[in-house]
C-alpha cells in the first residue's frame, strides 16, 4: 500500500464487484446448476463487461439491463442451459445481489468520519435502487449515479463527470473505488484519486494512470482516508 490518502472529501464505489457480489445470482441456483453454477456466474459476467464496452464504441446504448439479460442468454447458451424459467429466475435474483461481508461497515466508518459516500454504476436507475435497497445501504449514500443519465458506458468520461457533477468536487478531492481493474485505472486517468479493490488478487492493468492504493478489499479504506 502507499501512504495514506488526504484531502479526500467525498468516495464513489463502482457497484457491482465491488460493493455487490456479481456471482450471487448464479449462486443462489448453485442446487439446480451443479458444478455449471461457476462457469455461468464468470461467463455472464465477461460477457456483460464486453457488451458494455461494444455498445459503447458503437453507439447502439441499451440499458444494463438489456445488456445482462443478452449476456444471460450468451452464456446459458453457451453451457447448454435452454431454461427460459431459469433465465427469469437468475435475472431476478440479479436484483438483489449479495453485498460483501465489509461493505457496510466500511462505509458506515466512512461516513462517520465525515466523508461524502455515492455510488457510481453502469446500472441501471431502478437495478441500483433494488441492489441498494435489498443492501440496506439507503442511509449511507448520498448519490446513486447511473449511466442511464449519458446512456453510454464506463469508461467513456462523461460516466465520471456525473460523480464531479453530483457531488461539486474536483475529480482530485474525490476517491473512487473499483473492484475492475479497466475502471480503476481509467477513473485515475480521468483525474480521480483512486483505490483498487482487488479483491480477486488480479494482475495489474497495463494502462496509464495507476490507482493511488491498491486493497484486497474494503476493511483498510477508513484508516487510509485522513
Amino acid at each position: 500500500m502507499r501512504p495514506e490518502l488526504i484531502s479526500i472529501d467525498a468516495v464513489v464505489f463502482d457497484a457491482y464487484g465491488t460493493l455487490f457480489d456479481t456471482a450471487s445470482a448464479a449462486r443462489r441456483h448453485a442446487a439446480h446448476l451443479g458444478e455449471r453454477w461457476t462457469a455461468l456466474a464468470q461467463l455472464w459476467r465477461d460477457k456483460q463487461l464486453q457488451y458494455t464496452w461494444l455498445r459503447a464504441l458503437s453507439g447502439q446504448w441499451a440499458d444494463f439491463q438489456t445488456v445482462t439479460s443478452d449476456a444471460l442468454d450468451f452464456a446459458m447458451d453457451s453451457l447448454g442451459l435452454v431454461d427460459t424459467n431459469l433465465h427469469a429466475d437468475l435475472m431476478h435474483a440479479y436484483l438483489t445481489p449479495d453485498p460483501f461481508p465489509d461493505v457496510a461497515d466500511t462505509l458506515h466508518r466512512l461516513q462517520q468520519s465525515g466523508k461524502r459516500l455515492g455510488i457510481l454504476s453502469n446500472g441501471s436507475a431502478p437495478m441500483l435502487a433494488a441492489a441498494v435497497q435489498h443492501a440496506g445501504l439507503e442511509a449511507l449514500l448520498s448519490a446513486v449515479l447511473s449511466v442511464d443519465r449519458v446512456r453510454t458506458f464506463k469508461p467513456h468520461p462523461g460516466v465520471y463527470q456525473l460523480a464531479v457533477d453530483a457531488f461539486e468536487l474536483p475529480a482530485h478531492r474525490m476517491l473512487f473505488v473499483s473492484s475492475n481493474g479497466w475502471d480503476a485505472w481509467c477513473a485515475k486517468a480521468y483525474g480521480f484519486r483512486v483505490a483498487w479493490c482487488n479483491r480477486g488478487g488480479l494482475t495489474p492493468e497495463r494502462l496509464p494512470a495507476s490507482p493511488d492504493q491498491t486493497i484486497p478489499g474494503l476493511a483498510p479504506l477508513p484508516s487510509l482516508l485522513r
